[in-house]
């Protein structure tokens, strides 16, 4: 890799910094039009820790919950894609996070559950360290409030309810 392709990396790292200032100060509106910016400049194409990043934060700033569910699917996509640096292992434990929070949202404790199981089974990959120990306190939370909600059995087809 050249001088300048990693510069240019670094800049596309720093733009999503600056986005998710904002996010994280409050401004959703202008932090999700900054990063889906960036998303059309990098692409489907793009470096797949960017792609990650990105969708992982446009999650983020959705209002929608299936608009975010959709973020955080493509979020995974990028992880599990060819050429993912292996450092983007430590990021499944919160990636199946976001998406079992996600399914909670819709409504969908089934696969909140496969998620969260996922998300467990990727603990291996934390280091014990603050990000860590939060990311395994997030699922042990999560697990406790799906532990307290009822299994649901399989649904009926919407004409067996007529």
């Amino acid at each position: 890799m050249t001088e300048q392709q990693e510069a240019s990396e670094d800049a596309v790292m720093t733009r999503i910094g600056q986005a998710v200032i904002l996010l994280h100060a409050g401004d959703r509106e202008e932090a999700r039009n900054r990063l889906a910016e960036i998303w059309s400049e990098i692409g489907e194409e793009g470096d797949s820790l960017h792609r990650c990043t990105l969708a992982h934060y446009l999650a983020d700033a959705q209002d929608d919950p299936a608009e975010e569910l959709a973020w955080d699917l493509r979020a995974l996509t990028a992880a599990d894609g060819p050429g993912p640096p292996p450092a983007v292992r430590v990021f499944y434990p919160s990636l199946h996070l976001n998406l079992a929070a996600d399914y909670v949202k819709l409504r969908r404790p089934e696969a909140a559950r496969i998620h969260l199981a996922r998300a467990r089974a990727a603990t291996g990959a934390l280091a014990d360290d603050g990000y860590g120990n939060g990311v395994r306190e997030a699922i042990a939370r999560l697990e406790r409030r799906l532990a307290a909600e009822p299994v649901e059995g399989p649904r009926p087809f919407p004409e067996q309810n007529q």
